[in-house]
């Protein structure tokens, strides 16, 4: 499909019009952060809930809910306070490959990012640049794993200078920064701004995006993000990432 970047741009802002907004929650894993109204407690559900975003959507939601139980829908609260003896209730959770040791792993690490860095927002803007928030993902990770740690958990924090596209950490970066003004994205952090934003890449974005002309690289990598990011900025470089419920809906609800 080779559309002119004028009608590219039409028919993609009707797309993200049609998706961006509060029906989409209904059937996506951003419903599970949702359901709380501090900012601590929105960004530690919206993380554990992006990590957990592969596979099923049901069963995202499902278990994510199920995260969200377990830390006694208080996750703030229960990241900053719990003691050793209260992970024990978190034995026997799995999604996929993440099991009650990285559930528990995670716990802590936010424990430290919350305690020593101020919070998962100060750790993001401290390494952001104009353009991307690639790099700023890559130290969160090693800020994430800089107490003791199980080795197995690190698989689930991407790390795009290792070439992924870390589709699930820029789904939770979306989130937090784009602020909509349509109640889908939360926007609840203030020191970032949409033009940051990097699209989650997956299978569905990316052979709608392919199909559209945006993407020629094959695989999805981080080098096949660095050239989605650029074919959205041209689009709209101050939000570029509304194009992801665009890419999103085209892949998922209309099998484009």
């Amino acid at each position: 499909m080779k559309l002119k970047t004028s009608e590219l741009k039409e028919f993609l802002d009707t797309k993200v019009e049609l998706y961006n907004n509060p029906k989409f929650i209904e059937s996506d894993p951003i419903q599970i952060p949702h359901k709380f109204t501090k900012k601590e407690d929105i960004e530690i559900m919206a993380f554990l809930t992006a990590t957990i975003a592969w596979g099923n959507r049901k069963s995202i939601i499902t278990n994510a809910n199920r995260m969200a139980e377990l830390l006694d829908y208080a996750p703030f609260e229960f990241v900053m306070q719990h003691q050793d003896t209260d992970l024990k209730r978190l034995n026997g959770f799995v999604h996929r490959t993440f099991n009650d040791e990285d559930f528990k792993q995670f716990i802590k690490s936010l424990h430290h990012i919350h305690k020593t860095h101020n919070g998962l927002e100060a750790v993001f803007a401290k390494h952001a640049n104009k353009l991307s928030l690639q790099l700023s993902i890559h130290h969160f990770k090693s800020c994430f794993f800089e107490i003791d740690h199980t080795p197995r958990t690190k698989k689930h924090v991407s790390d795009p200078l290792k070439n992924s596209a870390a589709k699930r950490i820029n789904m939770f970066l979306r989130w937090m920064v784009r602020n909509d003004a349509n109640g889908v994205d939360f926007g609840i952090w203030q020191s970032l701004s949409p033009a940051q934003l990097s699209c989650p890449l997956d299978v569905h974005s990316g052979n709608v995006a392919r199909k559209l002309g945006l993407l020629k690289r094959k695989q999805n990598d981080a080098k096949a993000l660095a050239e989605l990011d650029q074919s959205l900025r041209a689009l709209d470089a101050k939000d570029p990432v509304k194009y992801d419920f665009a890419l999103f809906g085209l892949g998922v609800f209309e099998g484009f």
